[in-house]
């Protein structure tokens, strides 16, 4: 199936000939901040109908994680280098003179046992304050960045957010949703994931589990393996050992209706080396459907490859090669365990939660189709 333009994802109208394109308004501005374990990315949007359009962004490998499994510790060089990154994005801040924003920090900022020191430095050396968020509260804001992706026959839905530090997976049951309604239900988890609905039809959570490996995390278990191959199939089937607890787990077989919507870098990045872009393409990459065989065809050969051919190529790129064997172990575990034709891939995530979250609490988005 050919992949869509997602909704909202185009650019302003075009200005009157020969006139400068007048900047948007501060005061309709929203940022959000996401520090992960590996990277630091920040949005800077205004809200347009029932979407938002990206005035500004920013992305950076930080690697904030690095040997934390190890010393329970954020090292002084991740603190350094990341820190340098959130100066980037102050400074993107009081360009645009944004007033409203959410900045976050993750897994690896949740078990550092030095955080608060850290969060602390950060908003000495950028005046910027950092918030640690909880894992239900990373897992919804993931789920409703991911609500213009779900079909209207969708019944069954499970969002896969597979990060630097954890990965979180959430089940939700749309069946006494009516389909016209079913993105516009995901939207309303803004407020929890055990809300009251009111007069609307409700998206149940079924369950949801924040699992504490990563891209990063995953791969620093199984460092000490040196065969490649060996390696990723321990890093999968231990994977799928870490999500027993999860209750659609054993589930019955997946039947018409289930959708799975994956979100991260893991995720594009295979659906870049699917679609053979050498230079990557969010508009052909967000909303691209893959089925099991799909992905499971990029995911041998990446194998095929080895390490030093994955470090060459340009679909996966400097910034991930080291880390698609481990996000691709926890990818195939989840095909093993739910397979299906239908994964969509989300080009969105934390950060898009977060404007979505804020924007929806201020009552600025329309409450329109997606």
């Amino acid at each position: 199936m050919a992949p869509r333009r997602p909704k909202g994802a185009g650019a302003f109208p075009k200005p009157v000939e020969g006139a400068a394109p007048a900047p948007p308004d501060p005061a309709t501005l929203y940022a959000a901040l996401d520090l992960g374990t590996n990277s630091c990315r920040m949005l800077i949007a205004q809200p347009k109908g029932s979407q938002f359009h990206v005035i500004d962004s920013f992305s950076k490998s930080v690697q904030l994680g690095s040997g934390l499994e190890r010393s329970g510790r954020l090292s002084r060089a991740s603190m350094g280098r990341t820190i340098g990154a959130i100066r980037i994005c102050m400074q993107k801040i009081r360009r645009h003179k944004v007033s409203r924003m959410r900045l976050v920090a993750t897994e690896a900022c949740r078990r550092a046992t030095n955080a608060a020191e850290f969060i602390r430095e950060v908003r000495s050396e950028t005046g910027l304050s950092l918030e640690i968020i909880q894992p239900e509260e990373e897992a919804r804001l993931a789920v409703i960045s991911c609500a213009p992706l779900v079909s209207t026959r969708t019944e069954q839905l499970l969002v896969v957010d597979i990060g630097g530090g954890s990965t979180e997976l959430v089940w939700i049951d749309l069946t006494k949703v009516p389909r016209h309604d079913r993105p516009k239900a995901i939207m309303r988890l803004h407020s929890g994931f055990r809300q009251d609905p009111g007069p609307f039809p409700a998206a149940k959570v079924v369950d949801w589990i924040s699992v504490p490996l990563g891209v990063a995390t995953l791969r620093d278990q199984f460092r000490d393996v040196e065969d490649d191959n060996a390696r990723f199939a321990l890093m999968s089937w231990f994977f799928e050992e870490n999500l027993a607890e999860f209750a659609p787990y054993a589930s019955e077989q997946v039947k018409e209706g289930f959708q799975i919507i994956g979100t991260s870098g893991t995720v594009t990045t295979v659906a870049a080396s699917h679609l053979g872009l050498r230079r990557y393409d969010r508009t052909k990459v967000d909303g691209l459907r893959m089925t099991s065989e799909q992905i499971d065809a990029v995911i041998r050969s990446y194998l095929a490859m080895g390490p030093e051919g994955r470090r060459t190529d340009p679909r996966i790129g400097k910034d991930r090669h080291a880390l698609i064997m481990s996000g691709s172990a926890i990818l195939q575990a989840l095909m093993r365990l739910w397979p299906t034709d239908r994964l969509s891939v989300a080009d969105r995530g934390l950060r898009e939660g977060l404007l979505y979250a804020q924007m929806s609490a201020d009552g600025v988005l329309e409450d329109g189709p997606y």
